[in-house]
């Protein structure tokens, strides 16, 4: 049986916000012939909508979805729902005149579509898409090996034209300053999806208060103790409650104080989302997501059902430790030092510091696996896969489900509480 993937990649605008998302598509050979291009699009869209549901995984957002000509020529083409996608047509897709009309009529239905990673001139804009650029919305701009004057003025051109700029391949911050200096709207890339950047990514007092709040759990400390703790941080405590209760937990009736959330919930579960909490774009008064946090909520619910297809007897203690290791594998990137460091002051096992430091152990062997998701890296997750005699795609139906589990943080209103 042939593996399949799909996954996910944040688009993100100039506030760090996620605004769309990129659906990627692999089989195991990760060949690229145009027969392939066009079994992919038809994968994603026919996963989205009739395996997983497009509120599951997308939210409120929309999904690029790469597409070839034999696809964008396609009849089926217009009975996919309009509201979901953004087809995405392959840089290498000549303009001829059956792809011009294809084009403004799919425009004409309100179809929003893009040009996909392409490495633009002045020269091509006009001369290959001059005569669609009304029917565009967005251009994904490869920025690298370009003058940025000639890069600029492309850009400038498209915004007069209303046409918005996403600048991919972002893989690190020299990249991002780059994009941003260009007048980029929205920016994709590995630098992102790790992510290697959030806006306040760096040392703050109150996160550290959190990290105090942390070990007083795992310590075995008296409940009055850690609950007058909490009480001498408000804004922490505010935000915990409003966490509590969203969607990530359902009770009956809303929590009213710590005290009552540490005894209905545990202190390993509570101090689990209070390292969580940390990822939120702001430790605040007001409880929000961020690309950051969801990345982090990705990895540690990819590492605990990893864990759990491999190992089904795996106890409580076992499966805390694989969450510890998917939330902490973030922090370098939260407090900006190194995770050496900070490891040096929370109290976790040797088994998650070497398998976050060294890849060393299972843990270690089922992170390499959750970072080769975020690359699809289809080798190393096949490897894997067969090590372990898992079933052909069973990542990839832990990788969806998981989606569908993250996109509950971005749409906690639409959930019960």
């Amino acid at each position: 049986m042939k593996h399949i993937y799909v996954a996910r990649q944040p688009v993100l605008d100039k506030n760090s916000e996620i605004c769309a998302y990129e659906v990627l598509y692999r089989d195991s050979k990760q060949t690229s012939k145009v027969e392939n291009d066009r079994y992919a699009s038809a994968a994603v869209v026919s996963s989205l909508l009739n395996q997983f549901g497009t509120k599951r995984i997308l939210g409120d957002k929309r999904a690029f979805i790469k597409i070839d000509e034999k696809f964008l020529l396609n009849d089926i083409i217009f009975s996919v729902p309009k509201e979901f996608f953004i087809f995405s047509i392959f840089s290498h897709v000549k303009m001829s005149e059956k792809i011009i009309e294809r084009i403004q009529q799919l425009h004409e239905k309100g179809y929003i579509l893009a040009i996909d990673n392409i490495a633009l001139t002045q020269d091509i804009l006009q001369e290959r898409y001059g005569m669609v650029l009304n029917h565009i919305s967005y251009f994904k701009v490869l920025l690298q090996g370009q003058a940025d004057t000639d890069i600029k003025a492309c850009i400038e051109a498209l915004h007069t034209k209303g046409i918005k700029v996403i600048g991919v391949k972002i893989e690190d911050e020299a990249r991002f300053e780059h994009a941003k200096r260009l007048q980029c709207d929205a920016f994709e890339g590995y630098y992102f999806a790790q992510p290697k950047i959030i806006e306040n990514a760096q040392y703050n007092p109150t996160r550290m208060a959190v990290l105090r709040l942390y070990n007083m759990l795992m310590e075995d400390r008296n409940i009055d103790e850690a609950a007058d703790e909490f009480e001498q941080n408000p804004e922490i405590t505010v935000q915990l409650l409003q966490f509590i209760n969203s969607a990530a937990f359902h009770f009956r009736k809303k929590i009213s104080s710590i005290h009552h959330v540490i005894v209905l919930i545990g202190r390993i579960q509570l101090a689990k989302w209070l390292m969580l909490m940390i990822y939120s774009k702001s430790v605040s008064s007001t409880f929000e997501t961020s690309a950051l946090m969801l990345m982090v909520k990705n990895r540690t619910e990819l590492m605990e059902r990893i864990l759990k297809e491999i190992r089904p007897d795996a106890r409580s203690n076992m499966l805390g430790e694989a969450y510890m290791v998917g939330v902490l594998s973030l922090m370098d990137t939260l407090f900006g030092m190194p995770l050496e460091e900070i490891l040096q002051n929370i109290n976790v096992s040797d088994e998650v510091k070497d398998a976050l430091l060294y890849d060393k152990g299972l843990f270690g062997e089922i992170y390499r696996v959750v970072r080769s998701t975020e690359h699809m890296d289809i080798n190393t997750i096949v490897d894997f896969e067969m090590k372990y005699r898992l079933a052909p795609n069973k990542i990839k139906d832990i990788i969806m489900s998981s989606i569908e589990e993250v996109a509950k943080l971005e749409n906690p209103s639409e959930n019960e509480v």
